[in-house]
Parts: structure tokens; C-alpha cells; sequence
């Protein structure tokens, strides 16, 4: 009886914090998968010239991934192809999954973003990003960030 009661619990928590209706803005399924350089990171040229793009929840970087079993792999390929606005080492760490949103592409019918905390030398306040493995999107390099030179 109690794994019943905690099933519905659960049941209950993950319908009550999803939305029916996504606010995801930058989703496009036609966006082209991104190629990958000789450094096993995603080849990016183009830049954002819109300050949301991954530092809103609503405009997050979509990194889609066929399969999350590897999900962090696309964030951390995305991630290494960046530098700090003058070239700087870039580094970075996993905070925490939020801001659940209705998806196709998983099993439970919701997805996660994952936010990311990104920091190089002389940076005074950590950068938060928002990433998407769920869903696809043109990757453009954020304001504030630049290519790295190991592309």
C-alpha cells in the first residue's frame, strides 16, 4: 500500500509541475545537427545577438540528444567550443536540472533544463546558462563568450 501511495505521490508532484504548454521560445526542429570539430566539440559559427539566448529559461541553448542515457555529453561539447569574451579558459559546472516543461522526446512526457555555472579567470560573478538536451535549436555562441582557439 505505501509504494502505491508513493507512486501517486509522485504521480501527482510531476503533472502539477508541468505545464501543458511549453514557453520554450527558441525551439526549431529544422535547425541542422551541429558537426563536430578534430576536439570532439561542436562546430559553431554563428553568435547571438539576443542577450536571452541560454540565460533565460525561456530561450535556453538546445543541445538536443537523441537518447539521454549520455545526456551531458552535447552540453559539455557546447561548452568546451567556448571561450570567455577574450579568449579566457572557460569552466564549468552542472548546478542543478529545473523549470520542467512538456516534451515528445521523453518517456515521461516532461523535460528538464539543466543549468550550468560557467566561470573563467577575472570574471567577477559566475555566468548561469540554460541548457536543453530535449529539444533542437540553431547553437550560436552567447553574448559575452567567445569561440575557443581549439576548434
Amino acid at each position: 500500500m505505501k509504494k502505491l501511495i508513493l507512486f501517486f505521490t509522485v504521480i501527482l508532484f510531476f503533472t502539477s509541475c508541468i505545464s501543458s504548454r511549453s514557453t520554450i521560445k527558441n525551439i526549431d526542429d529544422d535547425a541542422p545537427l551541429p558537426q563536430l570539430s578534430k576536439n570532439n566539440t561542436f562546430v559553431i559559427t554563428e553568435y547571438s545577438k539576443d542577450k536571452k539566448y541560454g540565460y533565460d529559461k525561456d530561450y535556453p541553448i538546445n543541445v538536443f540528444y537523441y537518447s539521454t542515457r549520455n545526456e551531458t555529453i552535447n552540453q559539455e561539447r557546447f561548452l568546451n567550443a567556448l571561450s570567455g569574451p577574450k579568449g579566457e579558459k572557460i569552466n564549468f559546472t552542472k548546478l542543478e536540472s529545473c523549470c520542467p516543461f512538456p516534451t515528445k522526446r521523453s518517456e515521461m512526457g516532461a523535460g528538464f533544463l539543466d543549468v550550468y555555472e560557467v566561470k573563467w579567470e577575472g570574471l567577477k560573478k559566475p555566468v548561469l546558462l540554460y541548457m536543453n538536451i530535449y529539444e533542437k535549436g540553431a547553437l550560436k555562441v552567447p553574448v559575452g563568450f567567445s569561440l575557443s582557439k581549439n576548434n
